[in-house]
């Protein structure tokens, strides 16, 4: 296939984008894109590309801007049910606490979530994913963590596969146990950490071995955070998963100040996701640890608050920044990154060239695949949008639309508006 005759084309071509160098898109004008096997062949000037690949299948791009296919790498995709009223109640004002008592928050889903089929699961996931292929997310973190229990986190381990295998998305699949402390443990928080370190990572190893054999092990994940686990808990978990083989990632410093960035890097995750309340001594350890930082905009704009992770601090200490859209059905359900992106212009300051890029290329180093998706060069993976716009700037300047008219996938066309 031979997309031709952009007005843009964003290579964002030369790996993660780092402190003030975030935001090189590699713009290319009129545009060529050419694609074999399913991977990019060659970037360059319509009119010599056209010559080169004469014969080849055409789409004309005239008029319209290609990227790279958007990279979301902080989601809890799959999860049955939803909190419809429960964002109702803190409309009128109840407190979270006044909600979980009543039945509703985190135990709400985990207990639909547990109640699904994997059948069940399947369908209310894949409607999840479709919609955000649509919207040109090409490549998913995919977050368990709403089961709580080893048979429904594996459940849902299952169900991700299944999704991954089935396509045309592509999934990076993260284990989350430790999301919140499930009623079963009540008050006993320290022993269901200590089950999780001991009991269920060793569990997964061959579990996941047997079930997705040739595949690298799922990064496992912690959500430090008061009311959900210590740092101590956290790093209890994280150093057991480390010794077993598995990526780490962590979410840490949404409402309160732990330490749970610092541990992140002190441990060489891939990423620290929120970082709303991260101080600059956390900050200045990301960037010694090489750690992602993932800001996640649409969870404070989605619970109403008006605290987001400190953007201009990360790039001012040359911190590599990545934009996700922390799908989930409590806080930010959203299946867009086109939203997550203007979220980042108005509430972090970010240029539409910034957050462009902390879409895709950095994005895609928050998950450790920036070698083959994230950008348009030769040798990777042929996952490209085409927008129906003239002038990449639109992304950020508009909002609630979706921009997206064409999605390719491994050099497939998947959607078209």
């Amino acid at each position: 296939m031979l997309i031709h005759s952009a007005n843009q084309i964003l290579t964002l071509a030369g790996g993660p984008q780092k402190g003030a160098r975030l935001g090189r898109l590699g713009i290319l004008e009129d545009g060529a894109i050419y694609i074999e096997d399913g991977r990019i062949a060659a970037v360059g000037p319509s009119g010599e590309l056209r010559r080169r690949y004469a014969g080849a299948p055409e789409v004309d791009a005239i008029g319209r801007v290609a990227l790279p296919g958007f990279v979301d790498p902080h989601t809890h995709v799959i999860w049955a049910g939803d909190r419809a009223a429960e964002f109702e109640l803190r409309l009128e004002g109840k407190a979270y606490l006044e909600i979980l008592a009543a039945g509703g928050g985190i135990l709400s889903t985990v207990r639909a979530t547990r109640r699904a089929s994997p059948d069940d699961l399947i369908e209310q996931t894949r409607a999840r994913l479709r919609r955000m292929l649509q919207h040109g997310t090409t490549t998913v973190e995919a977050k368990t963590g709403y089961g709580l229990d080893q048979e429904t986190e594996l459940k849902m381990l299952a169900v991700l596969l299944a999704l991954a295998q089935e396509g045309p998305w592509e999934l990076a699949i993260t284990y989350l146990a430790a999301h919140a402390v499930p009623p079963e443990y009540e008050n006993r928080s320290d022993e269901y950490a200590q089950e999780i370190a001991t009991r269920w990572l060793p569990q997964l190893v061959p579990w996941w071995r047997e079930h997705a054999a040739g595949q690298s092990l799922p990064f496992v994940d912690v959500f430090c955070e008061t009311g959900a686990f210590t740092v101590a808990q956290t790093e209890g978990i994280l150093q057991a998963a480390k010794d077993l083989g598995f990526q780490l990632k962590v979410h840490s410093d949404e409402f309160d100040n732990l330490g749970g960035t610092r541990l992140a890097a002190g441990l060489g995750a891939v990423s620290a996701d929120h970082l709303v309340a991260a101080s600059d001594d956390d900050i200045r350890a990301l960037v010694a640890s090489g750690t992602v930082a993932v800001a996640l905009p649409g969870t404070p704009f989605g619970l109403g608050l008006p605290g987001y992770a400190p953007a201009g601090r990360i790039l001012a200490a040359g911190g590599t920044l990545a934009l996700a859209s922390d799908l989930n059905p409590g806080t930010s359900w959203c299946e867009n990154m086109q939203m997550a992106i203007a979220l980042a212009c108005r509430s972090m300051k970010l240029t539409p060239a910034q957050a462009i890029a902390a879409a895709t290329i950095n994005a895609a180093a928050a998950i450790g695949w920036q070698d083959r998706v994230g950008s348009l060069e030769i040798g990777k993976q042929a996952d490209i949008l085409l927008l129906d716009v003239p002038d990449y700037r639109h992304l950020g300047y508009r909002y609630g639309v979706n921009l997206v008219g064409t999605v390719i996938k491994r050099g497939q066309i998947v959607f078209e508006a």
